[in-house]
């Protein structure tokens, strides 16, 4: 199958690169490169591309209010290109909650090395993005500040002695905020992986922290893992979870990329099966690859509870499906179903009772 892709950006050198990639590529098909919205929107009508590479930053029509308008009028993949700064990965998240695929950074002209591992990168994602199921948003209530400390006060699972692990990839920001909304304050301590960039991963925490009921923080090294806190993975380092006497802590690692990802699911998950055994819980959500299948599987095989989101509610069914096939998986549920399994599951498996 020949995948039509349409660039949208107003950086002629950027146009004129992608163009390159993708007409190099016999697989993709290119359709059009628009230097700004107003010429993307007529080609979308005109050729039905079938992912759009959309720049953030345009002149007359931003990429996040053409974005808006194309997920409302003819939803179809995007993968954005983004600037690795603050107000890049804001925007990016945005574009992300708008229903945009995935993103890639801009690209670093004039390295030639640098080039072919940004081809290889673009062109990998084109693919997933290619097959990703797109869905209208749909607004959903969420708590705010007071709720949050209301929260906190009630419905205590007490259970410091569990630990779950949350890993992701493609689609994953948005899933990890969904499942982490459906979760109440005193939930056991929670450590996640989602495949991202540095500087990214500290505004992606920021974000949920503002929005769960839970206090969500990038790792640093050196904390102990509590009830009601969630704790992400810095981009550019694993995060590895320890025993300390009784206690859980999170430490951060430069070691080799693994799955060409750092941080990685699996390394991470591997961790928590040595540190908790039984005590832990592993879930795997939306995401391109292998990276967690493996994980998963430790934590099954040390006495832990896995989950994986169903191929259905996934945005790319990648690595729930690997876990699936390596027997690592207990129970496959739909996204809307996990955070009330893990309650469940938690309560069955008996509480540390241990702050």
């Amino acid at each position: 199958m020949t995948i039509k892709v349409l660039v949208v950006d107003d950086s002629a050198l950027v146009r004129s690169l992608l163009t390159e990639i993708i007409r190099a590529t016999p697989d993709l098909a290119l359709v059009g490169a628009a230097p700004d919205a107003y010429i993307a929107r007529d080609m979308v009508n005109e050729f039905s591309p079938d992912v759009i590479t959309l720049d953030i930053e345009m002149p007359r029509m931003d990429g996040l209010a053409f974005l808006e308008k194309l997920m409302r009028a003819r939803p179809t993949p995007v993968l954005m290109i983004s600037t690795l700064t603050e107000a890049g990965a804001e925007a990016t998240l945005r574009a992300l909650e708008l229903g945009a695929v995935d993103f890639i950074p801009k690209p670093k002209l004039g390295i030639a090395s640098g080039i072919r591992e940004y081809a290889e990168l673009i062109v990998e994602k084109i693919r997933a993005a290619a097959v990703a199921r797109v869905r209208a948003i749909v607004k959903k209530s969420e708590p705010g500040n007071s709720e949050k400390q209301k929260s906190v006060a009630s419905g205590r699972l007490h259970s410091t002695e569990k630990i779950i692990a949350i890993g992701a990839s493609t689609g994953g920001t948005e899933a990890i905020k969904e499942l982490l909304l459906q979760l109440p304050a005193a939930v056991p301590g929670i450590v996640m992986t989602q495949h991202m960039p540095a500087g990214f991963t500290r505004t992606f925490a920021e974000r949920l922290n503002k929005l769960t009921r839970l206090h969500v923080i990038e790792a640093r090294g050196g904390e102990r893992i509590l009830p009601g806190h969630a704790f992400l993975a810095p981009g550019g380092q694993h995060m590895v979870v320890v025993r300390s006497g009784a206690d859980y802590v999170v430490t951060l690692s430069d070691a080799e990329p693994m799955h060409r990802h750092r941080p990685a699911v699996d390394v991470m998950m591997e961790s928590v099966a040595l540190a908790a055994g039984k005590n832990a819980l592993g879930v795997l959500l939306t995401g391109m690859g292998k990276d967690g299948a493996k994980g998963m599987l430790d934590i099954r095989n040390h006495g832990g509870y896995t989950i994986a989101q169903d191929e259905a509610s996934c945005i790319i069914y990648g690595m729930p499906k690997e876990a699936v096939a390596l027997g690592a998986v207990d129970q496959t549920l739909a996204l809307d179903k996990i955070g009330a399994t893990l309650l469940e599951k938690i309560k069955l498996m008996g509480s540390g009772n241990r702050l």
